[in-house]
């Protein structure tokens, strides 16, 4: 499979926008648990529109090829070549691809119209991933958010979950990723970026200014749900034609004006 890399250019510092669209994957919580379970392993920067109840609802399907074309194009064709890949079939995320190199890589789809292309590496796919997929294939099932927390609660409890023994990564450089704010702005591509989860960290941990200004900076910072953002210069572009393209777009923008105002 043929993917390119293509440069966004060095244009200005990451500022005000930038962190408007990292910060939404905070979603509501109710305790110290929900809210490292939400942000920490939630998407990020994933998709938000400002009714709560649209997350994890209707998400907009794909055909197989395509799902696996853009989910690998989340991460540098030498990462992702070896990557398993998950698709969405009835609601549930199943294998596609098997890997060889502990990396997994999924279109998720927080919101309608939204396409949020991951590759987690190996920790990650351990451990953060399989909250993402439970939270998500819930949602799309009809649980209510509490229902949700509760079931992801129990399951670090019981041991079905694991939070990460070290830093893990999920990379997010898709030119096709389809974000949006938490005002519930279309943002688009944004920026191709890293996300890099460990708690507790500060932008003075790691000598950064406390407003982001950088292209690194750090989202809820101090807190269980600290993600380090990284901002990159060049996007990975899908190995589909411009016609699927397209498509996929316009497909985006129905689903988007389909829940406009729910």
């Amino acid at each position: 499979m043929r993917m390119e890399i293509r440069s966004i250019g060095r244009g200005a510092a990451p500022g005000a926008t930038l962190a408007t669209v990292a910060m939404a994957a905070a979603l509501p919580t109710v305790a110290l648990l929900t809210a490292l379970l939400t942000a920490l392993l939630g998407p990020a920067p994933a998709a938000a529109q400002s009714a709560a109840a649209l997350r994890f609802h209707d998400p907009m399907p794909l055909d197989r090829g395509t799902e696996i074309a853009l989910a690998r194009s989340a991460a540098p064709p030498s990462v992702s070549a070896g990557a398993a890949v998950l698709v969405l079939e009835a609601g549930r995320f199943v294998p596609a691809v098997e890997g060889t190199n502990g990396v997994t890589c999924y279109v998720a789809r927080s919101v309608p119209g939204s396409l949020e292309p991951h590759c987690f590496d190996r920790e990650g796919s351990a451990t953060i991933l399989p909250i993402h997929l439970r939270r998500a294939e819930m949602g799309y099932a009809g649980a209510s958010a509490e229902e949700v927390d509760a079931e992801i609660a129990r399951g670090l409890e019981e041991g079905r979950y694991r939070l990460p023994a070290r830093p893990a990564m999920s990379y997010m450089l898709s030119s096709a990723q389809i974000l949006y704010s938490d005002e519930g702005g279309r943002a688009g591509a944004w920026r191709p970026h890293l996300m890099i989860y460990q708690p507790g960290l500060t932008s003075a941990d790691l000598g950064l200014p406390p407003e982001p200004g950088t292209p690194v900076f750090v989202v809820d910072e101090g807190t269980p749900e600290s993600v380090i953002l990284v901002v990159l210069d060049d996007f990975v572009e899908p190995d589909l034609a411009e016609s699927d393209r397209v498509a996929i777009e316009a497909a985006s923008l129905e689903h988007d004006r389909r829940h406009a105002g729910t």
